[in-house]
């Protein structure tokens, strides 16, 4: 039975808890599932492309963090999350699909494992700032996608990577920071093409947000 989303507690069958309506809302639906497969898939292609080392970490520059804030941007906060996550989860179990084709779970404790570990969260903040923030008048700016997308990763990427980086190497937050500098130009023009793409996508397919 589909009930209709305006459905209140006074409509909810006998014995059904009131808030149920709401929480079939929150399942995901079939188109949903294929969208997360497919850009889990997306964020995957991305990490196969060839990484370029930098600076004296040698954690390399990828396309991974374009696929994976494209994702949030496009899918919103949860699907996004939930992407993102299941492509990390193929990884962990021996799919080749992160940089440079490494794969399991001690990736994660790698020096590029705070970056990966922030990815999901990334795709959450980046999409709810989109969905919520940039709101359907303004998902299709690109200006206000790059803002969106820009802030996650400074907030939530960057801070992960150092902290990895830090741990790993048992280096100071200074020095940790000024490996993790030069991916700052990276992150500027990825975030550049995920606003430009995002935009248009979102102006092709106002519901994409709210399905």
């Amino acid at each position: 039975m589909t009930l209709d989303p305006r459905t209140d507690a006074s409509t909810v069958p006998a014995g059904e808890p009131a808030d149920a309506p709401a929480a079939r809302a929150r399942a995901f639906s079939t188109t949903d599932l294929a969208l997360i497969a497919a850009f889990a898939a997306l964020i995957s292609a991305c990490a196969y492309l060839p990484a370029i080392p930098v600076g004296a970490s040698g954690v390399p520059i990828t396309l991974q963090t374009f696929a994976v804030m494209l994702t949030g941007c496009l899918l919103g906060p949860w699907r996004g999350f939930t992407a993102v996550t299941l492509y990390l989860l193929l990884g962990a179990l021996g799919l080749p699909v992160f940089a440079e084709h490494s794969s399991g779970i001690g990736t994660f404790a790698s020096i590029s494992g705070g970056y990966l570990l922030s990815f999901p969260f990334a795709a959450l903040l980046g999409g709810y700032l989109v969905k919520y923030v940039a709101g359907p008048q303004r998902k299709t700016r690109a200006v206000w996608v790059f803002l969106c997308s820009i802030a996650a990763s400074i907030l939530v990427i960057h801070p992960f990577g150092v902290v990895g980086m830090m741990l790993h190497q048992d280096v100071s937050l200074w020095t940790a920071m000024t490996w993790d500098a030069p991916f700052w130009v990276g992150d500027l023009l990825k975030t550049t093409l995920v606003a430009i793409i995002a935009a248009e996508v979102h102006r092709a397919f106002p519901r994409l947000l709210h399905p």
